[in-house]
């Protein structure tokens, strides 16, 4: 049993930065690999980031053009999600999920609740 919460999500105006945390607890930390996806209204939810659970390799969607960065920090159960340079199609529910690397949501056993990101132009 894993459980994840999402947070550091908010209004911003493009060209800003927000830092997303997702705290974890349940199991050990470190032993699984963990993704970010997000979901606009009407759209499916689409992979953003992951990163492997003990070499700590990343992997990015190809929309993020070097503007965000996936880190984990084990010893505090946390993994985080650094954007830069926003603009307004990166508003969308950002989710935090754990289980895979894999860019598709069915490959992922657990997810978080979702934290709101809001670009405006």
């Amino acid at each position: 049993q894993v459980q994840l919460v999402e947070s550091g999500g908010g209004l911003v105006q493009a060209g800003g930065s927000l830092r997303l945390s997702c705290a974890a607890s349940g199991r050990t930390f470190s032993s699984y690999a963990m993704g970010w996806f997000r979901q606009a209204p009407g759209k499916e939810r689409e992979f953003v980031a992951s990163i492997s659970g003990r070499a700590g390799i990343t992997y990015y969607a190809d929309f993020v053009k070097g503007r965000f960065t996936i880190s984990r920090v084990n010893a505090k159960n946390t993994m985080y999600l650094q954007m830069n340079n926003l603009k307004p199609e990166d508003t969308a529910v950002y989710y935090c999920a754990a289980g895979s690397t894999r860019m598709v949501p069915r490959e992922y056993d657990y997810w978080g609740q979702g934290t709101q990101v809001s670009v405006s132009s």
